[in-house]
Parts: structure tokens; sequence; C-alpha cells
């Protein structure tokens, strides 16, 4: 297994993994104007955006197959996806500890927003929810999400 940056040629292959992870997964958790709305904040120029300021990382199993991606701001995990034919096999937990050695070389906590699917996994691993937030989308719906925090 190995994490690198993404780079631009890579827009399609982050935009992928994050598109069909929202679309596989979120719709166990949430309302269908949710899950848009996840789409919508992920979009293609955010995307592009993070890319070209060298905060997206991608990661590849042994087969240097793509299997998931994490963005780092600062001292903010952002973006965390695993396609979910590869979930349960340890790529995640790569991932978010990757995310966490960058970000503890400068800072000294590190902050998250946490989706319902993540939340449990984050709880294990030592963050404290600090926040709750609740949004109304389309049609009525409404998304919750946790903002987290984990002291370095």
């Amino acid at each position: 297994m190995s994490i690198n940056l993404a780079n631009n040629l890579q827009i399609e292959i982050v935009k992928h993994i994050t598109t069909h992870t929202i679309k596989s997964i979120y719709p166990h958790y949430y309302p269908c104007g949710a899950v848009d709305f996840f789409l919508s904040h992920h979009n293609d120029k955010n995307i592009e955006t993070d890319i070209e300021n060298g905060s997206v990382y991608l990661c590849f199993n042994n087969d240097n197959e793509t299997v998931g991606t994490v963005t780092i701001k600062e001292n903010e995990i952002c973006r965390l996806f695993v396609l979910p034919e590869y979930q349960g096999n340890g790529y995640g937990r790569q991932l978010l500890s990757f995310a966490e050695k960058i970000i503890s070389e400068n800072y000294s906590s590190i902050i998250l927003d946490a989706s319902l699917p993540a939340k449990a996994i984050y709880l294990k691993r030592g963050y404290i929810s600090t926040e709750f937030h609740t949004i109304k989308t389309e049609n009525g719906d409404f998304l919750c999400y946790d903002v987290m925090i984990k002291q370095i």
C-alpha cells in the first residue's frame, strides 16, 4: 500500500472515489436531499482547487489500484473516502493515520467534520464531538454531522 500526493491528471480518480462512495454508502444513513448536498459540496471545482493547493492524497493497494483519498487542509482532515469494495481492509485506517501524522508535524490538534457513517470510527480513534450541525436541504430533508477534534 502507498499514499501519494494527487496531481491535476488525477482529478477524475478523486472525483470517482468521492462520488461513488457517497452514492453507495450515504443513502443508508441520509435522505436523498442530504446525499445530493454531499455530492454538490464535493464538486469538481472544490476537488480541483484542493489538488492545485497540494492538499489531496490518493491511496493505492499493493496491486497499484486506487482505493481511497484524503484531503488535508492545515489541521483539518477533509474528504476521507475509501471505495466501498475496498472498505474493511484497513485503507481508511491507513489514510487517517497518514493524515494525522502530517498534521501533527505542525499542529497540536486535528479537526474534522464527521458524517454519520464515519462518526463511530473517529470516536474509536480518540476524537471528541464538539459540535453537532443540522443543515436543511432540498425536499425538506436534513443533513446532520458532528465537528470532531483530537488533541495530538
